[in-house]
């Protein structure tokens, strides 16, 4: 054992400190002292061993030069092998030197605690660049539920983890929409960066969603229409949009003089869009309202676009084309949370204009469909930044009004 310096106490002397207390049958009384400047307490009053064996007695004899006292166990006042070790010089400093001398540096529980959490809190830092709202109110969250925590299991990894999610996310979302492995290779460096299972896709995917209002689901194709709604594509065909008696290709062209639905792939929409708008478009959300439109309608109906759910890839890049070429959008959706976020989506991301979709058409609604009675109103509420009134409308009555319940007036007013 080397010897060491300690300020003000002199140095400790090795050899004695290990022949007096560094032998195997004091180990015991090594780690209940070692135990004890861990958790804080003063080295004074006693340490107990049970069942000791004749080996530690003696041990303990020799280190205080008296015979310890009877019985099943063993007794040691730390103060007086404190003494012992002072006066001998083995120790200058006392017990607490030499029990870091014989193993290792002690940090107190309290302290190893605080630079824990400091280390943590650092750990969580890069979360404070984040700026935009919806953003900011998802890093609270991964902070309070330890979301970043739980996939990164150490500060060092977790820093790593969140320094590239939210460089992701600053860059979210896509405008145009580009595949999700360039988006990789370009913000992250590596293309493969946010393939599903990685800790990274996992955090970088929940905040896309919080930005976006994608709503919770699981399974391949909900995460490639979650990433789609931040406008990162995992192909361009997958991502497709419905829509009945839109012109500006020889292809709508045609389906459009039949009267017969289209689907469109965002590949097609990316290399070859219309290449000219109405001046109105209309927008529903289930396809029950297109599909009844083009058979009670066919060639008449006006130009009607379905989003089918959440806003794809396909239908913000249709509708974004469209309102740049002076087509006004008009929308309407179901009289629910779930509608309600869908319409929420799309406005952040493409101006329109309500299609019976305010409160009034809600109140209206639930008159009209009093028998049989609306379903409750279930899922987490919503704003409505084109209405207030809508959002406070729904929560006060509590129903929810499908939009195929309102399919009659809907087809009235698009004939």
């Amino acid at each position: 054992m080397e010897l060491t310096r300690q300020p003000g106490t002199g140095a400790i002397d090795g050899p004695r400190l290990a022949r007096l207390l560094g032998t195997p049958d004091l180990a015991w009384l090594v780690e209940r002292a070692r135990r004890r400047l861990v958790s804080g307490q003063p080295l004074t009053g006693s340490v107990s061993l049970g069942d000791p064996t004749p080996a530690q007695r003696a041990a303990v004899e020799r280190l205080l030069a008296r015979a310890p006292g009877g019985g099943r166990s063993l007794s040691v006042r730390l103060d007086a092998v404190d003494a012992v070790l002072r006066r001998s010089g083995a120790s200058p400093g006392g017990l607490a030197f030499a029990v870091e001398a014989l193993t290792g540096p002690v940090t107190p529980l309290a302290q190893a605690r605080y630079e824990e959490e400091a280390a943590w809190e650092r750990a969580h830092a890069p979360l404070d660049e984040l700026t935009v709202p919806p953003l900011v109110d998802w890093a609270a969250r991964v902070r309070a539920d330890g979301l970043a925590r739980r996939l990164g299991r150490a500060p060092d990894t977790t820093h790593t983890l969140l320094a590239g999610g939210c460089a992701a996310l600053r860059a979210l979302p896509a405008d145009p929409a580009v595949s999700l492995p360039a988006f990789a290779a370009q913000v992250l460096g590596s293309a493969h960066a946010l393939d599903d299972g990685t800790p990274l896709a996992t955090l970088t995917l929940s905040g896309a969603r919080a930005l976006t209002g994608f709503p919770d689901g699981q399974g391949a194709e909900w995460r490639r229409e979650a990433w789609a709604s931040a406008g990162l594509l995992r192909d361009e065909l997958s991502s497709t949009v419905l829509t009945l008696n839109l012109r500006g290709t020889p292809s709508l062209d045609r389906m459009a003089e039949e009267g017969e639905p289209t689907v469109l792939t965002l590949r097609r929409l990316t290399r070859r869009p219309p290449t000219a708008a109405p001046p109105v478009v209309w927008i529903c959300e289930n396809p029950t309202v297109l599909a009844t439109a083009a058979d009670t309608l066919g060639p008449e109906c006006p130009p009607l676009v379905c989003l089918q759910g959440q806003p794809s890839a396909a239908a913000l890049t249709l509708l974004r084309g469209l309102h740049e070429h002076g087509a006004a959008l008009h929308y309407h959706g179901d009289f629910d949370w779930g509608g309600l976020r869908i319409a929420g989506v799309l406005h952040r991301r493409v101006p329109w204009q309500p299609w019976r979709y305010t409160a009034a058409d809600y109140r209206a609604a639930v008159s009209r469909n009093a028998s049989p009675p609306p379903s409750p109103l279930v899922g987490t509420p919503t704003e409505t930044p084109w209405e207030p009134a809508l959002a406070a409308a729904v929560a006060e009555l509590g129903v929810r009004v499908e939009e195929e319940r309102e399919l009659g007036l809907l087809l009235s007013d698009l004939a």
